[in-house]
């Protein structure tokens, strides 16, 4: 005898079509309602990562500061280049090594500055191995440009050719831009004029040269106060990244930036900065900041705290914290 098969039995298990594109769809809904919060918890472990390496710098400072009596040189510049030229003059001199170079040892990378050979230019084809080679502690994780091995858009006028630099995402406080060409960071022709029209705009890491008589600096020279005066900052962009952060560049404005007036110096776009000041000469954009954290860009103070500053700050303020010695009153910020 056949028994007539059951309904339940002669049905096929499985989504229907409509079933399937529900939860495909619903689970389209939850990933968009989620991924929002991932990169935002992302971005927050990323700053923090950032605030870290800063605080570290900080330190690196202080360490430096205590072994020297001194804070290191922004950038030294010379009338020679180590190889028996000594040709190099104010306006064109020879560049040797710069504040993150000589911060190595204590950042744990001594054996990295031990390939370092400061008794030439900075630029000399035997220090090679230590331009190209990435600091983690130099790179912020929001910064997906750093961490890459680019030939920088210039060099030192001596220079026949300009090498591989590992890209980075810190730069050293020079001082303030006062008249938004001559910096505290640039030729020695520059600081020579800083030196005579605006001395007081000095920051923290500046040139030392063979001309001007430039000294580095000292926790005694910080009469601003340290807890109110910038030492590094972030320096990102998202365009022309040859003209971002590489931290052993001693070249001008690869390690150092200056405070301006101008608030779109710190745009993290070096292409929309020199269309949003032209026909003004580009120098905010080059010596500029930037980061990729939301609206805020971090510095640590020359006491060693880190502080995110608002991309909306009111620029005199920004002014007042870039100098050493400019006797101004800070605002609450």
């Amino acid at each position: 005898m056949t028994l007539p098969s059951s309904p339940d039995r002669s049905r096929r298990a499985g989504f229907t079509l409509i079933e399937l594109l529900v939860v495909i769809a619903i689970i389209g809904v939850l990933i968009s309602l989620l991924l929002p919060a991932v990169q935002k918890a992302r971005e927050a472990a990323n700053r923090t990562s950032c605030k870290n390496n800063l605080k570290q710098i900080g330190l690196a400072l202080h360490n430096y500061h205590d072994n020297y009596g001194k804070f290191p040189p922004g950038h030294e510049c010379h009338k020679y280049d180590g190889t028996g030229k000594k040709n190099g003059t104010i306006s064109n001199p020879y560049y040797f090594a710069n504040w993150a170079i000589k911060l190595l040892p204590y950042l744990e990378q001594d054996n990295l500055y031990q390939q370092y050979d400061d008794k030439v230019k900075n630029s000399n084809a035997k220090n090679q191995p230590v331009l190209a080679t990435p600091v983690k502690i130099y790179n912020c994780p929001s910064d997906d440009f750093a961490g890459r091995l680019l030939t920088p858009a210039s060099r030192p006028g001596r220079d026949t050719s300009t090498p591989q630099y590992m890209s980075s995402s810190y730069r050293g406080v020079c001082g303030v831009d006062t008249d938004e060409f001559d910096q505290w960071g640039g030729y020695p022709s520059e600081v020579a004029v800083n030196l005579s029209k605006y001395p007081a705009s000095r920051g923290l890491l500046h040139s030392i040269d063979d001309w001007n008589g430039c000294r580095c600096e000292r926790i005694a020279d910080i009469r601003d106060g340290t807890s109110t005066t910038l030492a590094v900052g972030e320096r990102s962009t998202r365009t022309h990244q040859t003209r971002g952060t590489f931290w052993a560049d001693s070249f001008n404005l690869y390690s150092l930036s200056a405070m301006y007036k101008n608030s779109a110096s710190l745009l993290n776009d070096y292409d929309l900065c020199v269309k949003t000041i032209a026909p003004l000469d580009p120098s905010p954009c080059k010596y500029g900041w930037g980061s990729f954290h939301p609206g805020v860009i971090q510095f640590v103070f020359c006491d060693g705290h880190v502080i995110a500053v608002e991309t909306s700050i009111d620029t005199t303020v920004l002014i007042a914290l870039g100098t050493i010695a400019g006797d101004e009153t800070i605002p609450d910020f």
